[in-house]
C-alpha cells in the first residue's frame, strides 16, 4: 500500500518546527566557536584550556536529560514539553548573557544541556504530525537544519560579535530566538491525546514502515553511538591536522572541515527519493563500510595534497548522508505517537553520549598518537559498526526464514 503523501497543513507544521529548530540551533551551535574568546574578554579569565571543556557540558547534559524530557513528553504532551525546550534554551542563553564569571557562565551551560534538547522534542512533536516515510522525510530536514546551523551560525556571529561590546552580550540577542519559537510554536495544533492512541498510531506507521529487516531500539541506539562517535572523533583537530599535514591555508582547511556538512546539505533531501525507504540495513551497512574506508584514508592522503583529501571528505560526506537517511527510515519504523518521546530521547542521548566520548577520545588519541589517530580510530569503529550491522541484518534474515518455515 502507497503511503499517503503529506497534507499541506502537516506541511505546513514540519516547516514551522524545522524553522523553529533552525533558530534554536543557530543560537546553540552558533557560540561554542568563540568560547575562548568569552573566557578572555568577557569573564577576564586567562584559562584558555576550560574553553574545551565547557564545549562538551552542554553535549553531556543533554545526554543526561533527554531520556527523561522524552518520557515526560510521552506523558503530558509533545507540544507542551517542545515549548519546555525551547523556554529552556532562552533562560540559559539570557543567563549567560549576564554572567560575571566563570562559574555563572558553565552554570548557563548546564542548564542549556538540562533544559534544551529542542531537537528530540522537535522530533517527538513530528512524530504526533506525520508517520512512516513521511517521518523519515521529515527527519532528514530536521538534520538538515542542524546542519545548515552548523555551518551558518559560527560565520554569522562571528561577523556581530564586533558590533557588540563584549562577546559575552551577543547571548542577550540570541536569548530572543528560542523565544520566538517558542510563540511559534505555541499557535501550533495538539496532535492526539498524550496518554492514548499509540495503539493506532502504531497500526498507521505499521502500514508505511519499510519491509526490510529493522533492528531493535538497543541496537540502533548502538550504531547510532558509533556512527556519532567515529564522525566526530576527528572534528576537534580536523582543521590545524589539515593545516599542518596537507599544506593548505587556514581558508582552504575550513572549506575541506565544511565539505561532508556540504554534502549532506545537497545531496540528503534527493537521495530520499531512493534511500531511506527500502533496505535500510543495507544501505546504513554500506554506508558504514564507505565510512571506513574514507576516515583513515585522510590520515594517509595527506601527502598528495589537499584535492586529494577533498576527494575523501566528499566520500565521507556521501557515506554521512546515506547513513542518516537509513538510520532516519530505521526509527521511522519503530516510533509511534505514544512512544515517540521516549524514543527520540533515547536516540538523541545516544548521539550525545557518542559525541562526548569523542571530545574526549580526540584529545587523548591526538596526545598519544598524533592528529592521524581521529582519522584512523574512526574508520575502526566504523569498521565495527558495518560488522555488527551485518550481523543484524544476519539474524533478522535467518529469524524471518524460520518464522516462514514454521507458518508452512
Amino acid at each position: 500500500m502507497a503511503p499517503a503523501a503529506v497534507r499541506p497543513g502537516q506541511a505546513r507544521v514540519v516547516g514551522a518546527v524545522m524553522a523553529c529548530h533552525f533558530v534554536a540551533a543557530f543560537a546553540a551551535l552558533g557560540m561554542p566557536p568563540f568560547f575562548s574568546l568569552i573566557l578572555s574578554r568577557s569573564l577576564h579569565s586567562d584559562a584558555a584550556w576550560l574553553a574545551g571543556w565547557l564545549y562538551i557540558v552542554p553535549t553531556f547534559f543533554t545526554a543526561l536529560s533527554s531520556p527523561w524530557w522524552g518520557r515526560l513528553a510521552d506523558r503530558y504532551g509533545k507540544k507542551r514539553l517542545l515549548l519546555r525546550a525551547q523556554f529552556g534554551l532562552a533562560a540559559s542563553f539570557a543567563l549567560a548573557g549576564v554572567a560575571q564569571d566563570t562559574a555563572t557562565f558553565a552554570l548557563a551551560l548546564v542548564l542549556q544541556g538540562l533544559l534544551g534538547g529542542t531537537f528530540s522534542a522537535s522530533n517527538a512533536y513530528l512524530a504526533t504530525v506525520v508517520q512512516g516515510p513521511a517521518l523519515m522525510r521529515s527527519l532528514t530536514w530536521m538534520q538538515w537544519s542542524a546542519r545548515a546551523a552548523l555551518f551558518a551560525a559560527p560565520a554569522a556571529l562571528g561577523v556581530a560579535l564586533p558590533l557588540v561590546a563584549a562577546p559575552l552580550a551577543l547571548y542577550r540577542w540570541l536569548a530572543l530566538l528560542p523565544l520566538a519559537a517558542a510563540l511559534c510554536i505555541w499557535w501550533m495544533p495538539e496532535f492526539g491525546n498524550p496518554q492514548a492512541g499509540a495503539r493506532a498510531a502504531g497500526a498507521v506507521a505499521a502500514q508505511a514502515a519499510p519491509s526490510a529487516p529493522a533492528a531493535s531500539a538497543r541496537q540502533l541506539y548502538a550504531l547510532q553511538w558509533l556512527f556519532v562517535f567515529a564522525t566526530v572523533l576527528t572534528f576537534p583537530y580536523c582543521v590545524p591536522w589539515l593545516h599542518e599535514a596537507a599544506g593548505a591555508s587556514v581558508a582552504q582547511a575550513s572549506l575541506l572541515f565544511g565539505l561532508p556538512h556540504l554534502v549532506y546539505l545537497a545531496c540528503a533531501i534527493p537521495l530520499t527519493r531512493w534511500l531511506g525507504r527500502a533496505r535500510l540495513l543495507a544501505t546504513l551497512g554500506a554506508a558504514f563500510a564507505l565510512l571506513a574506508v574514507a576516515l583513515p584514508a585522510q590520515a594517509w592522503s595527506a601527502a598528495h595534497g589537499w584535492p586529494a583529501l577533498a576527494a575523501w571528505r566528499v566520500a565521507m560526506g556521501l557515506g554521512m548522508t546515506a547513513a542518516y537517511l537509513a538510520l532516519h527510515g530505521l526509527i521511522a519504523a519503530m516510533v509511534n505517537g505514544g512512544n515517540a518521546g521516549r524514543t527520540f530521547g533515547w536516540f538523541e542521548s545516544s548521539s550525545k553520549w557518542g559525541a562526548v566520548a569523542a571530545g574526549l577520545g580526540a584529545g587523548v588519541l591526538v596526545q598519544a598518537a598524533g592528529m592521524r589517530a581521529p582519522f584512523i580510530a574512526g574508520g575502526v569503529a566504523m569498521l565495527a559498526a558495518a560488522c555488527f550491522t551485518a550481523w543484524i541484518a544476519s539474524s533478522q534474515f535467518h529469524m524471518n526464514n524460520r518464522s516462514r518455515h514454521a507458518n508452512d
